[in-house]
């Protein structure tokens, strides 16, 4: 299984924030040739065969990677700080969205609300359970819940990438309610 973990974080480096690392070419839209990657990540300190890449990419309960369907090219579903096109249409999303985070960063989010950081977007769940799960990699978890039915009266745009994680641009703080934001819970 460390063999899955170790692989997981790989792609994760090379296909969502640091492909120049290995010296992998990433399309407009954050494709890449699952032949290269292989032969890139060869000498390495991951090497990857095609056979753990299938794994990594079919036994994932986060789904964070999709493969074309001839099984040629592989890309992160989100999570992208180098620039990419996911190609995603705006989505009407269901009226209320949770993002976990920890509680350390609650006074940031009070003042700024929920900023993408180093990556493209914000990532948002529909199930409070997966983002309490999400909270907890980084310190004591609080959920935040976020009204999209208003974020959406107001025009703001939100997107389902294919492993059915929600993307938007920001989330204001007054769109937020849970423990230690001004809305309360």
């Amino acid at each position: 299984m460390g063999d899955l973990v170790g692989a997981s974080k790989f792609l994760s480096l090379v296909l969502r924030h640091r492909p120049d690392a290995i010296g992998l070419q990433l399309d407009a839209a954050g494709w890449a040739s699952l032949d290269d990657l292989v032969r890139l990540s060869i000498g390495g300190k991951t090497p990857l065969t095609r056979e753990l890449i299938l794994e990594v990419v079919h036994t994932s309960d986060k789904q964070r990677f999709a493969l074309t369907p001839d099984g040629s090219r592989i890309r992160a579903n989100q999570g992208h700080s180098v620039e990419v096109d996911l190609g995603l249409a705006p989505s009407e999303p269901p009226p209320v969205l949770y993002h976990g985070t920890a509680t350390r960063f609650l006074a940031a989010i009070r003042r700024q609300g929920l900023r993408p950081m180093a990556r493209q977007h914000v990532h948002l769940s529909a199930e409070h359970g997966i983002a309490e799960s999400v909270g907890a990699r980084h310190g004591a978890a609080v959920v935040l819940v976020v009204d999209a039915a208003a974020m959406r009266g107001e025009g703001i745009e939100f997107y389902r990438a294919d492993n059915g994680v929600w993307l938007t641009a920001v989330v204001p703080p007054r769109f937020l309610r849970g423990q230690g934001t001004d809305s309360g819970q």
